[in-house]
């Protein structure tokens, strides 16, 4: 198994940072590594998103899990289980009103070596995204405040 992760803290409530993670039309305008995602989120939907690190090939997801203001899972790989990869955003509220974001991919499943031989270094791309979300986010609530 091979897996990828970064965690932020987000001076934002859980709502504003959801409402910037399910509106993936707006990703490429502060992820810098997203040039665009195609489809919508929605249990069940599929979306495709071209990254920056690797344009040539277009990575199409199925979202498994929606829980607003807590999580969102996709799913991608090979039939029948044989290479599964899977990305998991989680937002974990916090008493003082911040949220926590975590995001993890983990491959698993008896050709994992295969996704894992295509896909280049993730974590600075997650901690890429968990800095911009966090200042999407943090901004939003400033204007929401003031």
């Amino acid at each position: 198994m091979r897996s990828y992760e970064a965690v932020t803290r987000i001076d934002a409530s859980a709502e504003e940072v959801w409402r910037h993670l399910v509106d993936v039309g707006t990703w490429r305008d502060w992820d810098s590594g997203v040039d665009r995602v195609e489809g919508r989120v929605a249990l069940g939907e599929r979306l495709t998103l071209y990254a920056t690190m690797i344009r040539s090939r277009p990575f199409t997801v199925t979202v498994t899990e929606l829980r607003p203001r807590e999580a969102m899972r996709w799913r991608a790989g090979l039939p029948l289980g044989l290479a599964v990869i899977e990305r998991t955003y989680g937002l974990d509220a916090q008493e003082d009103g911040s949220t926590v974001l975590t995001i993890r991919e983990d491959q698993t499943g008896p050709l994992a070596w295969v996704t894992e031989r295509a896909t280049p270094d993730l974590n600075p791309s997650f901690r890429q995204f968990c800095a911009g979300i966090k200042a999407r986010a943090e901004a939003g609530a400033a204007r929401s405040a003031g």
